[in-house]
């Protein structure tokens, strides 16, 4: 079997890296060819593995099957342009060019530069599983919606003006199959996971429910829901956490409800901060209990 793509979703705060990175360094550590990409332009990564990464794949220091990547928006928006313009230079003079370039500097170039960038890792065999850690789930429900949209929006214009918002159709038109191929990987359940991690709140809870219906729109089923950060039994000793727990529980009750069926794991606030190989490592050891592994 081919790669296998892991999806970790979830509004801002919840701790979708620390599972992200935590399933990575388990993947890894099993043998397994391991990339971890953010999408996230207020990416950490390099703060919670605790060495540079940035926009380009790095190996994770003490891994021998971990590599990382940043994907930096500007930087993917340049790298788009070029590719795009480069076939272009040997055959127009300057002025085309310029014009070309021009058409290529419209609103949603670095939306579908990023997703582009995205994408390129969905369509090479270098590793066994890439692990994308996203972008507060209102910007990935965007970014998962981008292919269809400019899918359509080539082919419309393709029998219209020939423009888009993207440049000339002549430029992006081999970018259509491209995208279509990406939403078919993105819909197959056998090759790509959607999980999500939320806060047992109400907030996060409906947030939650309502990208998992955006997903199930566009055709893609959410695999697994983590319930992240809730108070463990032996602390629950006073008052005042005795309450938040019942409180957490609640909504623990409530997502059971809402994502019946879904396979859902519960995961405890930890007393440190989760960074480092070996932090995760020790949470790896809580959130693949009872599986061998493999999500």
């Amino acid at each position: 079997m081919g790669t296998r793509f892991i999806f970790f979703s979830g509004k801002g705060g919840v701790g979708k890296t620390s599972m992200a990175c935590t399933t990575a360094v388990q993947y890894a550590d099993k043998g397994c060819r391991t990339l971890i990409v953010t999408t996230d332009p207020a990416a950490n990564l390099s703060d919670v593995f605790e060495q540079q990464i940035g926009h380009r794949v790095t190996k994770i220091n003490g891994m021998e099957n971990l590599d990382a990547m940043e994907i930096d928006p500007d930087a993917a928006t340049t790298e788009y342009k070029e590719r795009a313009l480069a076939p272009m230079r040997d055959l127009f003079d300057d002025e085309l060019v310029k014009i070309a370039e021009e058409q290529l500097s419209g609103p949603c170039t670095e939306e579908m530069a990023s997703f582009d960038k995205f994408i390129d890792f969905m369509q090479q065999d270098e590793y066994d599983i890439v692990v994308f850690d996203t972008a507060p789930t209102g910007h990935t429900i965007r970014l998962l919606e981008l292919p269809v949209d400019w899918s359509r929006h080539i082919e419309e214009s393709a029998k219209g003006s020939g423009q888009t918002c993207m440049g000339p159709v002549a430029l992006i038109q081999d970018s259509k199959k491209k995208y279509d191929q990406a939403v078919n990987m993105l819909r197959n359940r056998e090759q790509t996971q959607f999980i999500f991690v939320m806060q047992p709140e109400q907030t996060s809870l409906d947030e939650t429910a309502r990208s998992a219906k955006e997903l199930q729109r566009l055709g893609i089923t959410t695999d697994r829901i983590i319930i992240n950060g809730l108070i463990p039994e032996a602390e629950a000793v006073n008052a005042f956490f005795r309450q938040r727990l019942q409180m957490q529980k609640g909504y623990v009750s409530k997502a059971q409800e809402i994502f019946a069926g879904t396979p859902m794991k519960e995961m405890p606030l930890f007393d440190t901060e989760l960074k480092g190989i070996d932090m995760f490592r020790q949470v790896g050891k809580v959130l693949f209990e009872g599986s061998d592994g493999d999500e």
